[in-house]
């Protein structure tokens, strides 16, 4: 069974996380699936809106650590530096349905998204500091700027976890619902309806402002990330990390 599933109905086509037993943390082949299908929608014209969803209670736990440690994302041909390519020129309305948990990557690929609908009982967190690394994703010009610095600041740099109602408050989401899926459908379906090239000269008005920093920002981030991703520091808090979820 494929660790993305990948299914259409109509025009709009699901990618969903589909290792739930793992809480869906993705690994390398995840991302390039999910880069493949990205830009693969991209340049089918049948394809008028994209939902990225998950199996299980949870969206995802971020990055399958054991898989980060034994090969490192450290070059800009990897797999994760193409995904998060393929989310920042994806030139069609990307919707994201969240349910439980959202960790790490789980949430600042939202901040690419451009609708997000959340469960009253979603969790969302960005734990890199924790881990001795840095926010990935284009997250750290993104975040600051939707939110405001101060709160961006102490989200990051502590680690917590923030709620569906602080998420919506925040921008960070569009819609509480609870059956999250359901409602991403019915705004995709809507979106699909609208005039398509109407559709994507939009969504490409409403990136433009940002999109040459934040592609900036985000090959920063990676330089960084690859280099904090060998250091003594992230290798001490993944150790910890895995301890802890040993014994719990």
């Amino acid at each position: 069974m494929s660790e993305i599933l990948d299914t259409r109905s109509g025009a709009v086509r699901y990618l969903s996380f589909n290792r739930p037993k793992k809480m869906n943390a993705l690994t390398r082949g995840m991302y390039a699936d999910l880069a493949m299908a990205l830009n693969d929608s991209a340049g089918d014209f049948s394809v008028r809106a994209v939902i990225i969803t998950s199996e299980g209670d949870h969206f995802t736990a971020g990055n399958d650590i054991v898989d980060f440690m034994d090969n490192p994302p450290t070059a800009d041909s990897s797999e994760v530096a193409t995904f998060l390519a393929a989310l920042l020129n994806f030139p069609k309305p990307l919707i994201a349905a969240v349910k439980g948990n959202a960790v790490g990557v789980g949430t600042t690929m939202l901040l690419h998204c451009d609708v997000v609908v959340a469960t009253p009982t979603a969790n969302f967190s960005m734990p890199f500091v924790s881990l001795g690394l840095v926010p990935e994703a284009g997250s750290t010009f993104l975040f600051p700027s939707l939110v405001g610095y101060q709160r961006a600041a102490k989200i990051f740099l502590t680690g917590e976890t923030f709620g569906s109602m602080q998420a919506m408050e925040m921008g960070l989401i569009a819609e509480i619902a609870d059956d999250a899926l359901v409602a991403a459908t019915r705004i995709a379906q809507q979106i699909a309806e609208q005039p398509p090239q109407a559709v994507i000269n939009t969504k490409a008005l409403l990136k433009a402002r940002n999109h040459d920093s934040v592609a900036a920002v985000m090959r920063a981030e990676f330089e960084i990330f690859a280099l904090a991703l060998q250091s003594d520091e992230a290798m001490e808090a993944f150790m910890k990390f895995m301890v802890k979820k040993g014994s719990s």
